[in-house]
């Protein structure tokens, strides 16, 4: 089965029920307007850049080239943790939190399923290694911004009670506790709601595009289950130790809340 070349013209006809989405929120004074046409014009430079780098790198199939592709990606998506969050971490912690959190959890999974699972031949090759990191860190990027948004919000709206709670002798663990656990659950609703609508409601990005570019149906159905799976422990790993690492640095070493952490 041969692939459908897609023309200028019908990715310019995509882009505009965009800019009909931009027109309505601007008519109706939504204020992200601005945002979503960036968004838009991130996503054609990105993508295009991508696909020409992408060329290289798998021509190459060097393992160095590889490293610094996955590091670069590491990197912007640890900068896009930090910005997404209405209350965040001062300094360094804004930033190193969310990336040291999905390199714990994202290239140890994509490691595990490169090694034991694929076996692909070198186990870094390209056409494996950089779509399987590259949908592991965006959705685990996805449930960390989610969950630690939430934690650092409710630290700061219910900074009272957290004290209260403090003062009538509870440790630190247990005065946010309750806030703990609804942030990791917070950060795990994404992928909870991808895994239950699937082949039901949705047909995942992974298997339409296999589908579209003429893999047995079977085969690419084979291949999501993974990919959800993976998707599943590798949000569940990296929000986790966003959210303990990050309740932990809310306080101080006297277990007193250390709110002026955040801005």
């Amino acid at each position: 089965m041969s692939v459908i070349s897609l023309s200028p013209v019908d990715l310019a006809i995509a882009a505009s029920l965009v800019l009909f989405i931009a027109l309505l929120q601007w008519r109706m004074r939504l204020g992200n307007t601005q945002s979503l046409l960036i968004a838009g014009m991130r996503t054609v430079v990105q993508l295009m850049l991508l696909g020409l780098v992408l060329k290289y790198v798998f021509a190459a199939s060097n393992l160095l080239w590889i490293a610094m592709m996955a590091t670069v990606m590491l990197l912007a998506a640890g900068r896009e943790v930090m910005v997404r969050q209405k209350r965040r971490f001062i300094g360094s912690w804004g930033f190193l939190l969310g990336t040291s959190s999905m390199f714990v959890s994202a290239f140890s999974v994509t490691l595990l399923a490169l090694l034991v699972i694929v076996q692909p031949e070198p186990w870094y090759l390209p056409q494996y290694s950089i779509p399987l990191l590259g949908m592991l860190l965006g959705n685990t990027l996805n449930g960390i911004t989610l969950g630690l948004d939430n934690l650092t919000r409710n630290a700061w709206e219910k900074s009272a009670i957290i004290d209260g709670r403090l003062a009538l002798g509870e440790t630190w663990t247990n005065a946010i506790s309750d806030i703990r656990r609804d942030s990791i659950r917070v950060g795990m609703i994404p992928i909870i709601n991808a895994m239950s609508v699937a082949g039901l409601v949705s047909l995942p990005g992974m298997m339409t595009g296999q589908i579209l570019a003429g893999t047995p149906p079977m085969e690419a159905v084979k291949y999501q289950i993974l990919i959800m799976f993976l998707i599943a422990a590798g949000t569940g790993m990296g929000t986790i130790t966003a959210i303990v690492i990050g309740c932990r640095r809310l306080f101080d070493d006297r277990e007193r809340l250390r709110l002026d952490r955040l801005r």
